[in-house]
Parts: structure tokens; C-alpha cells; sequence
């Protein structure tokens, strides 16, 4: 009889519990597992362990984690890759007074398609998994007299972790050569299984902060850009109030770390041209709340849909899906909301659901 060789599939491996919990489970269910831990970029000067999510501590984490469960793990560096195409683009983005989210980004150019391209190209892989919170399923097609499959994205099963938010722009042809194993898991659960399972990362905290930002979001920013102070002036009343250290630093509906007394004050908008804060303390009575949106590099997972297309939108990641309306305007689309929505913000992902089903997102203009 010949021997079944199991399919192949390639861990993306941080070091955190997420990703070891994922390995190990490919592993119990027979895949041949390969670990792979990316080192990114960190700053000119600091040391290689002071990015924590690929940190030296990190790695170490990592390769108890692959000893434990008997399996191999390869350190890949994308530094050079990562720096150009996720911090040099953050950067540019707030310098244009938008407000970016990299780890879309990183999702898109780094983890689904340059680690896809590469666990499919030199390890030969079926697969590639990550520790993701997210659930895909595949459905037969039938077309005339063909049967295809077809893959759907979901909301994973703890609403409190679900990740499809950063995941919008997966596409249909890479969903095949993808693994989730956490979706129809919760944290809990997760974390639980680690301990079963004598994982070493089983109690590791959950990393919060932009991998390559680390603590101060602000210093970083300070540290990159040039920053040019200017006014901080009241919307409604136009009273000069204080002043700004640069308007990169805020952003729309922000609350604290604008300096001022007196409050609670709302970063209400900017006037760019007059280098100007403008802030408020009613945000009812301000331009903080939009009842409509326009976005672009808009990515549909499947077919894109027929417009106008009434769905659920989610214009944050901790924020909630709201009714709209989805009409296209040659490249770009119009996004209308049936309640207004707070603080929408140029560079952040606006992104579709009908019901947990992930539709599709885009960049917010």
C-alpha cells in the first residue's frame, strides 16, 4: 500500500501563545508542521531585542515552543521588505495628516503574501497557518457540470479577539493555501489548551502596541517627523487655546494627550493650511460625527457584489458594525450610514460584513 504523505504546512510563530497553540494543533491533527519566526525592522541604534514581537526573547519562546511540540523552526528575515513597505508608508501616511493602521498593511504585503509566497516556494508547502482569530470555509460550487470550490471568511467565534478587521484583503486564489485553526476557538480555550499541552508560553501576556512603534506611539512619530508646532483653537468659539506640538501627533476624537485644561476636550478636526488644532468639548455639536465615508483600494474576498449594496460597515477594529449603503463611484465608493458614525478618520480601514461574513474593505479617503 503506498504511504499517504501527510500535506505540509508552514506556522507563522511569534513566540506568543496564539501561534503555538495553532502549531500545536496542526501538529496533533497530522500536518507536517514547520515553524517560521520573521524578524522585522527596529530602529537605527536600538538593540534587535527591543522590537518585542520579534524580539530575541521572542524567537527563544518560539523555538521552546517548536521543541516542545517536536517540530523544526527557521528565523526569515524581512527587515528590509518590512521597512519599506509597512514603517516607511506609516510614516508618509501621518506626515499627510491620515491615520494608517500597519498591521492591515503588514497582514497584506508581508504575512499573506510575501511568508505565503515564501512557505509556498522554499519549504514547498500546502499550507500557510497563522494564530489568527478568524474562520474560513470552503463550499462546493456547482457550475454546468463542474464542482468548484469557493472559500467564505467569518468572525471567529470570540467576538472579543475576532481579527477579520486586518484580514479584508485576502483574496479568494490565497484562502486555499490558507489555515486558521484558532476560529472556533476563544481566548480562554486557547489559553487553556496551552497549559494542557505544557506549552511554555501558556501565562505569556497578550502584545498590545505596534510591533515596531513599541510603548510611545507619540516618540515614535517625534523621532521620525519633522514637527511643526502651531495653534490649538476652540470650533465652535474659534478662541485660541493653547498650542499643538504637531498635528501628526492627533488625531480626530482623540482625548487625552492634548495638554489642554478645563476639559474633557475631543480633537475635533484640523486646519491644515493654518497648521491648526481644532478641538471642542460637544462633540454632538461638532464635525465629529459623519454619516457617510468614502474609501478606496477597496478588496472584495470573492465576486465583488451588485451596488448598491446594503450590508454592515466597521470603521475601527474595537469599533461596532453599523447598517449602510454602498454605492460605487467609479474607483472609489460611497459609504452612507444609517446612524452617524464618530470620529472617521482618512487612513483607517472601513471594512464590510453581511452578518460574520468578511465582504471585503477599504482605505478610508
Amino acid at each position: 500500500m503506498k504511504k499517504i504523505t501527510p500535506a505540509k504546512v508552514v506556522v507563522a510563530m511569534s513566540g506568543g501563545v496564539d501561534s503555538s497553540v495553532a502549531a500545536a494543533l496542526l501538529k496533533k491533527q497530522g500536518y507536517e508542521v514547520v515553524g517560521v519566526f520573521m524578524q522585522f525592522w527596529f530602529p537605527a541604534g536600538e538593540t534587535y531585542g527591543e522590537n518585542r514581537c520579534c524580539s530575541l526573547e521572542s524567537y527563544n519562546e518560539a523555538r521552546a515552543v517548536a521543541s516542545r511540540i517536536g517540530i523544526p523552526i527557521y528565523k526569515v528575515n524581512f527587515g528590509r521588505q518590512f521597512k519599506k513597505a509597512i514603517v516607511d508608508d506609516f510614516l508618509r501616511q501621518y506626515a499627510a495628516g491620515r491615520t494608517p493602521n500597519p498591521c492591515v498593511s503588514c497582514n497584506k504585503f508581508i504575512k499573506f503574501d510575501l511568508l505565503l509566497k515564501y512557505a509556498r516556494t522554499v519549504f514547498e508547502a500546502d499550507y500557510l497557518a497563522t494564530g489568527h482569530y478568524i474562520s474560513i470555509k470552503n463550499y462546493e460550487l456547482r457550475i454546468k457540470d463542474k464542482i468548484s470550490t469557493s472559500y467564505k471568511l467569518f468572525r471567529a467565534k470570540d467576538i472579543n479577539k475576532d481579527q477579520t478587521y486586518f484580514l479584508y484583503n485576502l483574496k479568494r486564489s490565497q484562502l486555499k493555501h490558507l489555515l486558521f485553526p484558532l476560529g472556533d476557538y476563544n481566548k480562554e480555550q486557547v489559553r487553556m489548551l496551552a497549559k494542557k499541552m505544557k506549552l511554555p508560553v501558556h501565562a505569556k501576556p497578550d502584545s498590545q502596541e505596534i510591533c515596531f512603534v513599541g510603548q510611545s506611539h507619540y516618540g515614535f512619530l517625534k523621532k521620525y517627523l519633522k514637527l511643526k508646532p502651531g495653534k490649538i483653537i476652540d470650533s465652535q468659539t474659534k478662541k485660541i487655546l493653547g498650542e499643538h506640538q504637531g498635528l501628526p501627533l492627533y488625531t480626530r476624537g482623540q482625548r487625552s494627550g492634548i495638554g489642554l485644561s478645563g476639559g474633557p476636550w475631543y480633537v475635533a478636526g484640523f486646519d491644515r493650511k493654518k497648521n491648526n488644532l481644532l478641538v471642542t468639548k460637544n462633540p454632538a455639536k461638532s464635525d465629529l460625527l459623519n454619516n457617510e465615508l468614502n474609501c478606496s483600494q477597496v478588496n472584495w474576498i470573492g465576486t465583488e457584489p451588485k451596488f448598491p449594496l446594503n450590508c454592515q460597515a466597521q470603521i475601527r477594529y474595537r469599533g461596532r458594525p453599523a447598517a449602510c449603503r454602498v454605492e460605487k463611484k467609479g474607483r472609489t465608493y460611497l459609504v452612507k450610514f444609517t446612524i452617524g458614525q464618530r470620529a472617521i478618520m482618512p487612513g483607517q480601514s472601513v471594512v464590510f460584513y453581511k452578518g460574520n461574513e468578511l465582504l471585503g474593505g477599504g482605505v478610508i479617503r
